[in-house]
């Protein structure tokens, strides 16, 4: 609290006004401690005006006291608790006087709040006349929303909890979503689709059946990767970065499938991640039909000549969504248990799917974003050898049985990185590469596998060494708010407004 003889030097206005409530210079918190000047007052029967000519000050200053807003001087405030009867240290009791009282200062600070304040809607005041159970309803509504606020800034933790639920989820279920395929197949149908590739003209009939129009431009938000224009029917999308563009269709294909899947906002990051599965689904399901995939892989599975590479030239889409769509039909269709993974340069693991029994490596949370994969498994293996435009076959020997894998190694803009895709030991008899003669052992998660430096190493750089750490910011950064995570609204709305028909 301020005294005359230490007070700085500055405007009146902006020594003593705190426009926004909060703690005096020495903590004091000035909206309990103006709760409890007016708790007092009115207790003892007092006007503003009243208590203004006793204590020598006037209404208008003890009213910014008592909301808060006006930090008092030392003198005037043991002037104040002289009048009301009351000792110092009982006017600066930390607690409200009230429940009323508590209920005021949990209203009046929410409201001054960013999260309020980003509502643009009129502060309620807590006056007396406001009756106890509307303060209650209001200030019980505030607290929930600071409660869902704080789960949709999707914290790491939260993000790799959600991540995690979801994996399990899939895993439960062998990663197949009979109402998808069922609805993906009757779109598809509808526009015209009879086999083979899904052509960009087919995606774009469909996108016509359900009222849209989808348009290329090269001012998208940064944020985002596709905006749909609900009010005119149109799905913007990026242009074709390469020859045929076949990314596009499946962008499209996730935008429309919002759409009819009648997803509603995310009300949550957890939402907001089953959405994108449930989407990725979708767009899968169409590109690669379930009534041409399995007769295709049933075939290959026939002659002993599954591949990965075929199931992706015979659709036309890329290494990653064939070895992710054959992880939907692999165990249901054709019996066949498969892990999936998806590994930087860096060993570090992107993405991962597991039905088979492999030990992917978790953090303590069970999350496996981030994590670094044993060196001896075919997906770090790959980054060494020449030829890379064929998939590389490996059998590795884990504490969880044999293993054969199929890893295709590429680059995109966050660096190289593989792809592969893994069957138990008795499983690798129906696919392309089995008769391959390279073999590894890993014992991961032992240390003494891969993780631990040779002794003689050790014994030379330990403690000479310093490395500077290059950060997986996917795997540690929160996603910003807003009305769906990581995308920036106001520069979505911008970009609508600018192609507004």
């Amino acid at each position: 609290m301020e005294d005359p003889a230490t007070r700085r030097s500055a405007p009146a206005a902006s020594s003593d006004t705190n426009p926004t409530g909060g703690a005096a210079d020495d903590g004091t918190d000035l909206i309990t401690l103006g709760r409890r000047v007016r708790h007092a007052r009115a207790t003892a029967g007092l006007t503003l005006d009243r208590l203004g000519e006793q204590v020598d000050a006037a209404p208008s200053l003890l009213s910014l006291i008592e909301n808060g807003r006006r930090e008092p001087k030392l003198s005037l405030l043991r002037s104040i608790a002289a009048a009301l009867g009351l000792s110092l240290n009982e006017l600066l009791d930390p607690e409200p006087p009230s429940r009323r009282a508590a209920l005021e200062i949990a209203l009046d600070r929410a409201q001054r709040g960013p999260l309020f304040a980003g509502l643009g809607l009129p502060a309620v005041k807590p006056s007396q006349k406001l009756a106890t159970p509307v303060l209650e309803q209001l200030v019980g509504l505030h607290d929930e929303l600071a409660r869902r606020a704080e789960e949709a800034i999707a914290t790491p933790e939260e993000a790799r909890r959600a991540n995690t639920e979801l994996r399990l989820e899939r895993q439960a279920r062998d990663n197949y979503f009979p109402q998808f395929e069922q609805l993906a197949e009757e779109l598809v149908r509808g526009a015209g689709y009879a086999g083979g590739a899904l052509t960009h003209r087919t995606v774009a009939v469909l996108a016509e059946r359900l009222g849209f129009t989808i348009l290329h431009v090269n001012d998208l938000p940064r944020s985002a990767r596709t905006v749909t224009d609900l009010r005119n029917g149109r799905i913007y999308l990026p242009p074709a970065s390469v020859p045929g563009g076949h990314g596009l269709r499946s962008l499209a294909l996730q935008a429309i499938a919002h759409r009819v899947l009648e997803h509603e906002r995310p009300r949550s990051y957890a939402e907001f991640l089953r959405q994108r599965v449930e989407i990725t689904y979708f767009a899968a399901a169409c590109l690669v039909p379930q009534s041409e995939a399995v007769p295709f892989l049933e075939e290959r599975k026939r002659e002993k000549d599954l591949a990965v590479e075929d199931f992706r030239d015979a659709f036309g889409v890329t290494h990653e969504a064939a070895a992710m769509r054959l992880t939907n039909l692999a165990t249901v269709k054709l019996g066949i248990p498969l892990h999936f993974l998806r590994v930087g340069d860096d060993g570090a693991l992107f993405r991962g799917y597991e039905n088979d029994g492999l030990r992917l490596p978790q953090d303590p949370t069970g999350a496996i974003e981030g994590q670094l994969v044993c060196r001896r498994w075919a997906a770090r293996e790959a980054f060494d050898r020449r030829d890379v435009a064929t998939e590389y076959y490996q059998y590795t020997d884990t504490p969880t049985g044999t293993y054969w894998c199929s890893t295709q190694t590429g680059s995109g803009g966050t660096g190289s990185f593989s792809i592969t895709v893994g069957v138990p030991y008795a499983h690798a008899k129906w696919f392309r590469g089995r008769d391959t003669r390279v073999r590894r052992t890993s014992t991961c998660p032992d240390p003494a596998c891969c993780s631990r430096p040779a002794p003689e190493l050790a014994e030379r750089w330990s403690g000479a060494a310093w490395p500077s750490a290059r950060m997986h910011q996917q795997v540690l950064a929160a996603l910003p708010r807003g009305a769906f995570p990581g995308v920036d609204d106001a520069e979505v709305y911008a970009f609508l407004e600018r192609h507004a028909p």
